[in-house]
């Protein structure tokens, strides 16, 4: 018998603009040890260009995921029973929810150059955080499978 599926998942992968500013931080990395010779400039090139991409990379290897009843996002795991009703929100309502709207309590998964995102409250009374805010560029898609996990 075969695992199922998720319904959904989700990594937040940054834009391939911050790509290209990797390697620039390389090539400055190289400027900078121009003056030492040829050796250290490739060294300078390639370690300052591997480091930023690795920063790049892990900026973008959060995922959401909704599997077995549970709602994953980054390092939260959440059953989803313990969840309200999904909202969607795009553009200007999720800016000012990332912004002057946000509740230090809340948990949020946020990636600024997503301009989606969902906000999910939490309903467990234990837990002391008001909602969860999402950053994904399918949030009909997640509200769904919420919606589905729940039912």
């Amino acid at each position: 018998m075969q695992p199922s599926t998720p319904p959904f998942d989700e990594r937040l992968t940054a834009p391939r603009s911050w790509w290209f500013i990797a390697l620039l931080i390389g090539i400055a990395c190289a400027l900078m040890l121009l003056p030492l010779g040829g050796l250290p400039l490739l060294a300078g090139l390639v370690g300052g260009t591997a480091l930023a991409a690795v920063a790049v990379s892990s900026y973008g290897s959060a995922r959401i995921r909704v599997v077995s009843g549970a709602l994953v996002a980054g390092d939260a795991r959440i059953p989803v029973t313990a969840l309200g009703e999904a909202e969607v929100l795009e553009g200007e309502e999720a800016r000012a929810w990332r912004t002057y709207k946000a509740d230090t309590r809340a948990f949020m998964l946020l990636r600024s150059y997503i301009p989606t995102a969902v906000r999910v409250p939490v309903t467990d009374p234990q837990d002391p955080t008001p909602y969860l805010y999402l950053s994904t560029r399918e949030p009909q898609a997640l509200a769904a499978a919420l919606e589905a996990g729940r039912a």
